[in-house]
């Protein structure tokens, strides 16, 4: 039965990541690359002069490399699934699939190399491709938060420590705490795009053993070699020493950055959650979206749900990881394989669909003024109290008198709000009353911009010295819009 539906289907690829991410870390991609890793190398071999076993022949021949470079995309997954069923061996399967297909060349694919030469340098070359992708849309969100933080630099709201009333600060200003954690996370990952290095031409254990035999003990030419092929996949550098494989430290490292931003953005999606049940900040909503299939007046916050799940799934990959660079036995141990073909792909696609979240959310935040400020003003009496306390002072009345007073005045509003009977407003009514706040103006004192501190100036300077560099080294990725599959 050929039904698409009969079996588990991914949901990173169904529902949430892009079509190019998805793509990019498809079969047809990969060992699309391991035909290029077996061309580049064939084509450094001969370049370097590789001779046959007599000395003088040229052991790569012209029209072996033209017959390679004429194979790259025409894959037969079918014939490859044929013969990995009876090898047992996937990299063994695609060379004899590409193999039949270029029969001249037979002799010279993957010569001298391992298995990892395809494997681990086509993973490092979708490494690389995946993190520069995550860092332009990175800097997409980041540019969308800063652009909402600007407009809203002055929107006095409530602050919060401990989810209690605190201090005053702004829409804008809380903005840039968000995008600031994403800030620090693009660095994170621009460091390990930019760190990121080939795994060459090193042979089994990595001691290009079987390299120096074809070139007859030629360590110069070896050393060669290793440079040429990153050269010729588009790396300036290789590591300088590897086993089989390049350390897992590194998937560990990649990994750890991936989790930072699930981090900022599981956080990101909590705060918003949390205002969305305050009803100050809403997510975007469609026309026709239902919030629940019982409830039909519901109006949940899915986007930054959903992006909070994908952030702790970003969260729990690096555990894995480091299991598994923990556990590889000296040059190298297959239990490494299984599971990084499910958590690097993965790890990406999960990313990829959070910030497409993020973005869509970053673009479309509704700010509910008019509830945002019956907030303010039913704090505002309290926080206003030490304001009033000092003005108290300054006319002439004992510190400590003024405390007590103020103390007694808002425990008992406070009292009474609890009761039903009373609101914060009653603390100012009670206060004009009170003799030590004779002449003092108090509703001068109940200004919310007095309250913010340098909120709005802070969104500014952090704009100019974060944000516009960011948005210098990344233009081409800004002003797009993400729209999500469901």
């Amino acid at each position: 039965m050929n039904d698409p539906h009969l079996f588990y289907d991914n949901p990173l690829i169904t529902r949430y990541a892009s079509k190019a991410m998805a793509e990019r870390w498809g079969a047809r991609r990969k060992h699309s690359l391991w035909r290029r890793l077996w061309l580049a190398l064939a084509e450094a071999e001969q370049e370097l002069g590789l001779l046959a076993d007599d000395g003088k022949t040229p052991r790569i021949r012209p029209e072996q490399i033209a017959e390679l470079k004429a194979h790259l995309d025409d894959i037969d997954f079918e014939r490859a699934a044929f013969h990995e069923k009876r090898l047992r061996h996937d990299v063994m399967a695609h060379i004899h699939t590409l193999g039949e297909v270029a029969p001249t060349s037979r002799d010279i694919v993957h010569l001298g190399a391992t298995s990892c030469y395809v494997t681990d340098n086509a993973d490092l070359i979708l490494l690389r491709e995946s993190l520069d992708d995550l860092c332009g849309q990175l800097a997409a969100v980041i540019d969308a938060l800063a652009s909402f933080a600007v407009r809203w630099k002055a929107e006095a709201t409530l602050g919060f420590t401990h989810f209690q009333p605190a201090q005053l600060t702004t829409v804008g200003k809380r903005a840039c705490l968000w995008c600031y954690d994403l800030v620090l996370d693009l660095n994170d990952l621009e460091l390990r795009r930019d760190g990121l290095k080939f795994r060459g031409a090193k042979g089994t254990t990595g001691t290009q053993a079987s390299f120096l035999a074809l070139f007859h003990g030629d360590h110069d030419k070896v050393r060669r070699l290793d440079h040429l092929v990153a050269k010729k996949m588009g790396f300036a550098d290789v590591y300088p020493v590897t086993g089989q494989t390049y350390t897992r430290k590194i998937d560990t490292q990649v990994l750890d950055s991936l989790s930072g931003v699930g981090q900022s953005l599981h956080k990101w999606g909590s705060d918003l959650r949390l205002l969305a049940h305050r009803q100050e900040i809403d997510e975007p909503f469609e026309a026709e979206q239902v919030g629940s299939s019982a409830m039909a007046y519901k109006r949940n916050p899915m986007r930054a749900e959903r992006m909070c799940g994908l952030g702790r799934f970003l969260i729990g990959q690096p555990a894995m990881a480091a299991d598994t660079a923990a556990t590889q036995w000296f040059e190298r141990t297959l239990d490494d394989s299984a599971i990084r073909r499910l958590y690097l792909p993965q790890a990406f696609l999960a990313a990829d669909g959070a910030l497409r979240l993020a973005l869509n959310i970053g673009g479309g935040l509704v700010v509910n003024s008019p509830v945002i400020a019956r907030g303010v003003a039913d704090a505002l009496p309290y926080m206003a109290t030490e304001n009033l306390m000092m003005a108290a002072v300054a006319k002439g009345h004992d510190r400590q008198e003024v405390h007590e007073s103020i103390r007694q005045h808002s425990h008992a509003v406070t009292a009474a709000m609890k009761q039903g009977t009373g609101t914060s407003r009653d603390l100012i009514t009670r206060l004009q009353a009170d003799p030590s706040f004779k002449g003092i103006d108090l509703a001068a004192e109940l200004q919310p911009s007095k309250y913010v501190g340098r909120s709005p100036e802070q969104v500014e300077e952090f704009v100019a010295q974060e944000i516009e560099p960011i948005r210098r080294r990344y233009g081409s990725h800004l002003g797009k819009k993400a729209e999500i599959a469901v």
